[in-house]
């Protein structure tokens, strides 16, 4: 099989694979540039696998004028830099010793060993500068059917590094068929060794949940991931139930994926902490979590968060309580977004002091949303005071 890409004909790319085949070495592209390119989509990272050691990676790309960076030249990754563009460029490996975490890998020089140390099968397809597919561990059948697969035995590849439990699902999510079910040895391996997730660390595990949580539908893997114990070691408390809802409310809103919006959906204890989550994405977390609870209306979520905070979090609203979404809710919520409120500290009477000003202001901000918005600052001022 030859594929076609628009990577395959970089300038960077050609320079890179011409300089390592023209020293004499093997150079295949590799992993989800190749994976990608099969399905028809996008590829984020152009990887090289090679089966020149680092050092003589590092010899060759100088030897070509190009800049090359010793990233993780200790597990035999080069950055190689060509026409502005970064390719990672690792020695052909096996690994030598695992802990479920990290592996200790020895450099070789053959592409089947390289290939039956990856994951999953549709991660192990290298491709020549001319876009030659090499599948020496059956990706491309997998890959036709949508069907995620471990390479080998899963409890063997799981207990190498532990993340790979999580890879599974969001793989699944991504790339699997959703009317083809999950595979019943690679699920029974997740459940089995799902402890190890509380091995990992917690920026990896965010990082992977996020990744999970980005794909078009990520509620039936989500499904299966409580199936098995291994939602509730990612997210003590969490819970499946709302994100599928919460997908058909997005989609009959017009609203595109959104990891951080549907790990509000999941629920869970210490969310922010356990995925090590930014401080503006821990924020965004727990307002648009409040604001979903709140029971406020359409066009007050849309005053208080603005206008796509304000839809995401009517969207959580309607899918927890399995509710449809009226036709003009997005108009609601833009409405809100657009309104100011009138009134400010400065025209309330002098004698008010400390608390009893955020008192007074909340008091006719709540009679100005619950009018509608049409209430005008004179009208609100002049409304006595509850607590006078």
């Amino acid at each position: 099989m030859r594929v076609e890409a628009e990577w395959l004909t970089s300038r960077g790319a050609l320079a890179v694979m011409r300089a390592l085949v023209g020293a004499g070495h093997q150079a295949f592209f590799v992993g989800g540039c190749v994976r990608n390119a099969v399905l028809g989509a996008a590829a984020t990272d152009v990887d090289i696998a090679t089966d020149a050691v680092p050092e003589r990676v590092m010899e060759v790309a100088k030897g070509a004028g190009l800049k090359a960076v010793p990233t993780g030249i200790e597990h035999g990754t080069v950055t190689v830099v060509a026409d502005g563009q970064g390719f990672e460029v690792t020695t052909f490996r096996r690994d030598v010793e695992t802990d479920g975490r990290r592996a200790v890998v020895a450099f070789s020089g053959s592409l089947e060993e390289d290939a039956r140390r990856r994951d999953f099968t549709m991660n192990a397809l290298y491709a020549d500068a001319d876009g030659q597919v090499t599948d020496p561990v059956g990706g491309l059948p997998d890959l036709a059917a949508r069907r995620v697969r471990f390479i080998g035995n899963p409890h063997d590849r799981i207990c190498e590094d532990y993340l790979r439990i999580l890879r599974f699902f969001r793989f699944h999510a991504w790339y699997a068929d959703p009317e083809g079910g999950i595979e019943a040895e690679a699920f029974a391996a997740c459940a089995e060794l799902a402890e190890g997730i509380e091995t990992l660390s917690r920026e990896r595990i965010g990082a992977e949940m996020l990744k999970l949580l980005a794909a078009p539908d990520p509620a039936p893997a989500v499904a299966s991931m409580a199936a098995c114990g291994v939602l509730l070691r990612v997210a003590p408390g969490a819970g499946a139930l709302t994100l599928a809802p919460l997908v058909h409310v997005e989609s009959r809103l017009g609203l595109p994926p959104d990891p951080i919006a549907r790990l509000a959906a999941l629920g869970g204890e210490d969310l922010p902490d356990r995925l090590r989550l930014s401080k503006a994405d821990a924020r965004r977390l727990a307002r648009l979590s409040e604001a979903a609870a709140s029971g406020a209306g359409a066009a007050e979520l849309g005053y208080r968060l603005g206008a796509e905070d304000g839809l995401r979090a009517l969207a959580l609203d309607l899918a927890m309580r399995g509710a449809e979404p009226d036709p003009v809710s997005g108009e609601t919520v833009q409405n809100g977004a657009a309104r100011t409120f009138p009134v400010a500290a400065a025209d309330l009477p002098p004698d008010l002091q400390g608390a009893a000003i955020g008192a007074r202001l909340a008091q006719l901000e709540r009679a100005w949303i619950d009018s509608g918005f049409t209430l005008i600052r004179e009208r609100l001022l002049a409304l006595p005071d509850e607590d006078a």
